[in-house]
């Protein structure tokens, strides 16, 4: 029922009136459920979010003997389990220099440039399940720094030469490597333990496959996690086992960010009655 009308003036129902109106800042996104994001503040969020993250990662390096003591048991775990590759299939890789390189440059790159891709893309196009998605990325990515912190691990390419490995990113031309000295000096070199590139990578897989409508582009987005796990083995940067650790890191990320993430998830706001 509506109440009277001046003459003249404009007809409000009685929904319309209850509801109150919401004055919006620019660049704003409503979701279905009435929630709203912003797409500058969102950069602005994940800007703040991995400068934390990449302060706290890299004043926890941990001490030599630790990490050195830490990849010897992993490599005891993976003998057992009889996985322990990464060396025999580096040492095959490495007598075809273009597959390092691409390596070197997929390890490098694609790990940013693809992450932010689908992040831009849920946003533009699936903006109901951009907020769970990006709470997964954010707490798997803090979850990483537990065992950064509490369990720092020596990468294959810097264990002793007696190991065989070789350090692929300093020994052929790349952008960048982490034996270069601004990023020698910043960056956590014993951050290895869960491979948050795998983590990532599979992040994008699950976000991609069920969204895709070509069946090609739903096999990049599988594929994409795998080429990841064989270029951190093919650059001597993670065992295997930290690529499983990603993973695992992942999922529970997603568990957790379900229990608390409501925007985009909640009820659909009800029609006003005609």
């Amino acid at each position: 029922m509506t109440g009277p009308v001046a003459a003249g003036g404009p007809t409000t129902t009685g929904s319309d009136a209850r509801r109150p109106r919401r004055r919006r800042l620019p660049g704003a996104r409503v979701l279905a459920d009435g929630s709203v994001v912003y797409w500058w503040g969102e950069i602005l969020l994940m800007g703040i979010f991995y400068l934390v993250y990449s302060a706290i990662r890299n004043s926890n390096e941990g001490d030599v003997a630790t990490a050195f003591r830490n990849a010897r048991a992993i490599i005891d775990v993976q003998e057992f389990l009889g996985i322990h590759f990464e060396q025999r299939v580096q040492d095959l890789a490495l007598g075809v220099k273009p597959v390092i390189i691409a390596a070197n440059y997929f390890y490098g790159s694609f790990h940013f440039v693809v992450t932010i891709g689908v992040m831009v893309f849920l946003f533009v196009r699936w903006p109901d399940d951009y907020p769970l998605w990006r709470n997964v990325l954010a707490v798997t990515t803090a979850l990483a720094l537990i065992g950064f912190t509490f369990w720092p691990l020596m990468p294959p390419r810097l264990l002793p030469a007696s190991y065989g490995y070789v350090d692929t990113l300093a020994r052929y031309p790349t952008f960048w490597s982490f034996n270069s000295g601004a990023v020698s000096r910043i960056s956590n070199q014993y951050a290895a333990m869960p491979s948050v590139h795998c983590a990532w990578a599979l992040w994008c897989a699950c976000v991609l496959v069920p969204r895709l409508r070509r069946r090609w582009t739903r096999s990049l987005a599988v594929l994409y996690p795998v080429c990841t796990v064989v270029a951190i083995v093919l650059t001597g940067n993670h065992f295997v086992l930290d690529a499983v650790g990603g993973f695992l890191t992942l999922l529970i990320g997603f568990v957790l960010a379900r229990r608390f993430t409501r925007s985009g998830r909640g009820p659909r706001p009800s029609p006003a009655p005609a």
